[in-house]
């Protein structure tokens, strides 16, 4: 990196942190949601409900991120991004850490799941600043012909993220029984994401903005209302962008989340052996988002996307075949390490830089913080209650969640390659309008 801005190293570190933060305590929340929240917040008496209201709880987080995302980006775009990222540090590790020291629907009654909606509630806000503040960081400090590259470094962030998640509940399933496991177990892996938080605020305090957004501040002024401008000059963009988002939102919470309670619920695995299958994919996308995210800059970021889309929808029947059917952990581990760490890792490494070459710099924060939140509300944040949903309506048969699966798939594919057919007239369209601005 001796070539480039000396300091993208630290952005690059810092925008890292936050994103494993993110990741982490989405994943734990999602995988602990159906093993122990449904049962110690939720108890109803038929497991289906308490597990599709624990998933509410899930869901209700992704519905204040598009607030965050608001908010955050507004701020982000207008004052800058580093101060917004600190703040959302803070708010995600509060939250999270709150999460731990809750008491028990036994111990406080309804109470109990009030507070824990309302800290998701807050994480979310958090949440919803945080991943378009990251990627932005290091997308404008990379330089021109290699920021597909450098921008997927915050995305591994999410496979960083998961394997401590997994890493984190397969190890307390491990070493403590059921009983201890749903007792505090659970606690600890909310309360350890305490020291990510210190170190990346720290790092964070030390970063100074991106050099883009400090030439726009200087030459052309903040816009007034980010938001409206974004809508204004960026329509078609966004209802692509979100388009794009659906793969990613459906694939991931499909093989990183819902297949845990489906492989030990349904399959009748043990749930440290189904972890540590998740495990072992987020090891193996770590090394394939940089690739896909470097071949983007190569191919092209649409041509890449589409394809990967593509590839992701088609795998779903074969990898739930063979978790079904595969009989030895082996085959049900590599049902899940090849989608999820190899063809998810071929549309999440290009995404950041794809979503932030939709929107000029003036408006970045605001537009991908917007893209990437509001669809995560559809894509992401009810993909764990349709599924629980679909597989009912199936009687256990996983053939319509695999429909739900290709259908996204073949959204966004039609999206990316609507991206890049406008991508070039955007690009001249911006052109035009900031040489009417200087003349």
């Amino acid at each position: 990196m001796s070539n480039y801005d000396p300091r993208i190293k630290k952005v690059v570190i810092s925008s890292l942190i936050g994103a494993t933060i993110e990741w982490y305590d989405f994943f734990l929340y999602g995988v602990v949601a159906g093993i122990v929240f449904n049962k110690l917040y939720f108890p109803t008496g038929d497991p289906t409900i308490s597990t599709l209201l624990a998933y509410v709880t899930f869901a209700v987080g992704f519905l204040t991120r598009p607030i965050g995302g608001i908010v955050f980006g507004h701020f982000g775009d207008k004052l800058g991004r580093k101060k917004m990222l600190v703040m959302t540090m803070m708010i995600m590790g509060c939250s999270t850490v709150g999460v731990a020291l809750i008491p028990t629907y036994n111990q406080i009654g309804i109470w109990a799941p009030i507070i824990l909606l309302t800290l998701r509630v807050v994480q979310g806000l958090g949440l919803g600043g945080e991943w378009g503040g990251s990627v932005l960081m290091v997308y404008e400090y990379a330089p021109p012909k290699l920021r597909g590259f450098f921008a997927s470094f915050p995305q591994i962030g999410l496979s960083i993220g998961l394997c401590i998640s997994s890493g984190v509940v397969g190890l307390l399933s491990l070493f403590l029984n059921n009983e201890q496991f749903m007792a505090y177990g659970w606690r600890i892996a909310f309360a350890l994401s305490i020291i990510l938080v210190v170190a990346g605020t720290w790092i964070r305090n030390n970063l100074v903005d991106t050099p883009e957004f400090q030439q726009i501040k200087q030459e052309q002024g903040v816009v007034k209302t980010p938001f409206l401008e974004m809508w204004r000059n960026h329509t078609g963009n966004i209802i692509a962008g979100m388009g794009a988002r659906y793969i990613d939102g459906v694939f991931f919470n499909v093989f990183g989340v819902f297949s845990i309670t489906y492989l030990t619920q349904s399959v009748k695995i043990d749930r440290s052996e189904a972890l540590l299958g998740v495990t072992l994919a987020a090891i193996v996308m770590c090394f394939f988002i940089p690739a896909f995210g470097y071949l983007s800059d190569r191919l092209g970021r649409t041509k890449v996307y589409a394809i990967a889309s593509i590839i992701c929808g088609a795998s779903a029947f074969p990898s739930f075949y063979f978790m079904k059917n595969g009989g030895s952990s082996l085959i049900i581990w590599l049902a899940v390490i090849i989608p999820l760490g190899i063809f998810y890792a071929a549309v999440y490494g290009p995404e950041a830089a794809l979503f932030s070459e939709l929107f000029d710099a003036k408006v970045r924060y605001t537009g991908v913080s917007f893209v990437y939140q509001f669809s995560g509300i559809f894509a992401s944040g009810i993909t764990p209650i349709v599924a629980t949903a679909l597989l009912k309506v199936g009687n256990g048969s996983a053939n319509y969640l695999c429909d739900y699966v290709l259908f996204s798939a073949a959204v966004s594919a039609l999206s990316a390659w609507w991206i890049g057919t406008h991508k070039s007239e955007h690009a001249l369209e911006s052109a035009q309008a900031n040489m009417k601005k200087a003349s």
